[in-house]
């Protein structure tokens, strides 16, 4: 590199700090005097500002959404796995289903519970209690061992 190619550097450095407001005191006021008085320095200021107007006009462009998705598959397949490990079943399977699947096995689960002849999870009614106006009245009356 020649010298005047690091001093265009200096100067686009400078001129950059002072359009972002990073000079402070006499560093400022001794870059915007240059800026004045010197065809170099303003040439480079002109380009710079700009510069800067073509690129704020400029839209930024935004990614696909299915962009994480695409560059995941491509990584995969020309790699054959090897940065990535085996799919798990809850990895091809979208959560939504395999909660759908639960809900709906615990369910017939219950039903089923509920209604066999066991009745586990029936409720047992109990027999009425005796009223006390009624008298007890044993079925059978057994004699007493002497």
């Amino acid at each position: 590199m020649s010298e005047a190619e690091d001093v265009d550097d200096e100067i686009v450095a400078k001129v950059s700090d002072y359009l972002d407001g990073a000079l402070k005191g006499a560093e400022r006021d001794d870059v915007a005097k240059k800026i004045e008085t010197d065809p170099k320095w303003k040439q480079t200021h002109e380009e710079i500002v700009e510069t800067r107007k073509f690129m704020s006009g400029m839209r930024k462009a935004k990614a696909p959404e299915t962009f994480t998705n695409e560059v995941t598959d491509t990584i995969h397949k020309r790699s054959r796995g090897a940065f990535f490990g085996r799919k798990t079943f809850g990895d091809r399977v979208p959560f939504n289903a395999l909660l759908v699947i639960a809900v709906i096995a615990m369910v017939t689960v219950g039903y089923l519970m509920w209604s066999s002849q066991t009745g586990s999870l029936k409720v047992e009614k109990k027999p009425p209690a005796p009223t006390p106006e009624a008298p007890v009245t044993p079925d059978r009356v057994t004699p007493p061992n002497p």
